[in-house]
């Protein structure tokens, strides 16, 4: 049993209800923020103890795991704390503000041996599986194009909170808080990134940070892909498309979590549509979003094979950022994977240096 503690009663509603699905693996013990009433609506009447206080946290031994559900400018020291205190992490995205710091907390994971964790929770579910198995099949081939929309509705009372839609509070905009799960799935689905190309503009809210985004990628495999982020889009949508040789994967509009969603896996040669068919009829359904995420790990920690969300996932997903970042500002094509001769290394804010 994984004996944790919650630092956020905000998503940190959504990583409960997460954990409540594997009780046989987890035991949320803890939930730790600085506003009591919201910390006990999320309690209840459960056994869970309320904790205002992180380092008393930190202190006790009874605690495997900590999830980090806090403001993006808190992780990073949160994150080293806690993996030097002798637990294990779940961190929400962002990871961090820098490849500067997801290198540092890499080393930390390297010296204490704990598992750093970014929740990168589009990966699991069902089409997850699906496109697995077509894949181990060979019914998908090689990849040749996709294309990308996290089209969401966000207006003021979203940007309500104080810290959001500001370079010292959220580290960024659209690119890092909304479409960064899509662009997880799209390395996830078709591979690494070799180059990327960019514009982002502010046009929807009067914030700091960019609220749409148009972005190319080149993949190492050969393949293109294009992503359209916007937040002045009427409803929330997410949509994906992958086209391969073999097939094209459509999801469907789910915006948060689209792996969830009822795909549409369509084979480019009628011939093998009921090979196609047979396969997806075999996929059990699999634990979807957070669930999936704490099992992998769970797993991870049992030593079997295991999905798991690594820290460098976590460090290809930030690189990718700093890289669209880039290539928006400069009006150049930036070529991965980046180390600490890029610009932006320490951070992507206006006030870095190019």
């Amino acid at each position: 049993m994984i004996r944790v503690a919650i630092l956020g009663a905000g998503i940190g509603l959504k990583h409960l209800a997460g954990f409540a699905l594997l009780p046989e693996r987890f035991q949320v013990t803890t939930i730790c923020d600085l506003d009591r009433a919201r910390a006990m609506d999320l309690i209840g009447s459960s056994p869970i103890r309320y904790e205002p206080d992180f380092n008393a946290v930190l202190a006790n031994p009874d605690i495997d795991l900590i999830d980090v559900c806090l403001p993006p400018h808190l992780h990073f020291s949160v994150c080293k704390a806690a993996m030097e205190a002798g637990k294990h992490v779940i961190c929400e995205k962002p990871l961090v503000s820098s490849l500067r710091e997801v290198d540092a907390l890499i080393e930390v994971v390297e010296r204490t041996g704990k598992l750093l964790s970014p929740v990168l929770q589009y990966r699991f579910g069902l089409a997850m599986e699906q496109i697995r198995a077509l894949q181990a099949a060979g019914l998908i081939g090689v990849p040749y194009a996709a294309s990308l929309e996290t089209h969401w509705n966000r207006g003021a009372d979203y940007y309500a909170i104080d810290w959001r839609g500001t370079w010292a509070g959220e580290y960024g905009g659209a690119v890092l808080g909304h479409a960064i799960h899509n662009h997880d799935l799209l390395t996830t689905v078709m591979g690494p990134i070799k180059k990327v190309s960019a514009m982002t503009t502010t046009r929807v809210n009067p914030i700091e940070t960019e609220d749409c985004a148009a972005i190319c990628f080149g993949m190492e495999n050969g393949a293109l892909a294009t992503s359209s982020v916007t937040l002045g889009s009427a409803t929330n949508i997410s949509r994906l498309r992958f086209c391969f040789d073999g097939l094209t994967a459509t999801s469907g509009t789910e915006p948060y979590a689209p792996m969830i969603d009822k795909w549409q896996f369509l084979a480019r040669d009628p011939v093998i549509q009921t090979q196609v068919d047979e396969v997806l009829a075999t996929v059990q359904k699999p634990f979807s979003g957070f669930s999936g995420l704490f099992a992998a790990l769970a797993d991870h920690l049992d030593g079997k094979e295991s999905a798991m969300v690594t820290a460098q996932d976590g460090r290809r997903s930030i690189e990718l950022v700093a890289a669209i970042y880039q290539a928006a500002r400069t009006g150049e094509t930036v070529s991965l994977p980046l180390g600490v001769e890029c610009p932006l290394y320490s951070g992507w804010s206006p006030a870095a240096k190019l």
